[in-house]
């Protein structure tokens, strides 16, 4: 019989990042994936609210589009622990590779390297409750770009192909953005109706090559922290900072997403 799992489905909407939240029903233990500087008060007030204890505070990668919200999480619960690849090169309290488990109470989360959007990207599998948490590597129709931070679209396209897609057909896709406000796919959509997926690798190549997009908003600021996965107001320089409290001072609001297997 599976064990009950919580789950929340949060975004921040300046980036359109998704960030999750998943604990154990039974022993309250808990991760977050992904949280986002400008929302980590609202998650660390829903973490609180559900009485659950952080264990990790996970991140896909080295983000460039927002900056991580671990620091701010790690003083609201201060035995929290950070995670990140070991491959990505940043500061984390935890770092893992593809075959580590994260644990948290009866749940856990299998690591899986999947790089090619940057050099240090993995997936988080659950197989317990057939879902996927794929960051920006596999997005919902569409991939994560592979133009800066020693991204590969050789790399990538061989990531989803041979890693994600091999995961069965009825997993759920949580990914790390969405545009359109949707919510999830599914490892059996993807492989049918990605218009770049459905490619083959030398086309998938080209098309990444010929993409012509605007440079993340949030790279610069995230250069100028010293350690990017554990970043701190105080560990920026004063423009940035002040472009933080911009940030932080605009409302944020918060939606939840919850499948036929979570509470």
């Amino acid at each position: 019989m599976r064990n009950a799992l919580i789950f929340r489905q949060m975004i921040e909407f300046a980036s359109s990042t998704y960030t999750y939240i998943l604990g154990c029903a039974a022993t309250r233990k808990a991760v977050i994936i992904d949280p986002v500087l400008e929302t980590a008060h609202r998650d660390a007030q829903i973490i609180r609210e559900l009485d659950l204890d952080l264990l990790y505070g996970l991140n896909t990668h080295v983000h460039a589009d927002h900056v991580t919200g671990t620091a701010v999480l790690k003083t609201a619960f201060p035995s929290m622990k950070s995670v990140l690849a070991a491959s990505s090169g940043g500061k984390a309290d935890l770092h893992v590779k593809e075959g580590d488990k994260i644990k948290f109470g009866h749940e856990h989360l299998d690591v899986l390297a999947t790089p090619g959007h940057t050099d240090g990207c993995i997936s988080y599998v659950s197989n317990a409750h057939r879902m996927v948490f794929t960051g920006d590597s596999l997005l919902i129709r569409g991939c994560g770009r592979t133009d800066f931070q020693q991204g590969n679209p050789r790399t990538l396209y061989r990531s989803i192909s041979d890693k994600i897609f091999t995961l069965p057909d009825d997993y759920i896709v949580y990914v790390g953005h969405n545009y359109e406000g949707i919510l999830q796919s599914s490892v059996g959509e993807e492989k049918k109706y990605n218009p770049r997926l459905t490619k083959s690798e030398d086309e998938f190549v080209k098309i990444m090559k010929e993409l012509n997009l605007d440079y993340p908003k949030q790279i610069e600021m995230e250069r100028r922290a010293p350690t990017k996965s554990t970043i701190v107001a105080g560990d920026i320089d004063s423009d940035a900072r002040g472009a933080v409290a911009l940030r932080l001072g605009r409302c944020r609001r918060w939606i939840t997403a919850i499948d036929g297997h979570c509470t």
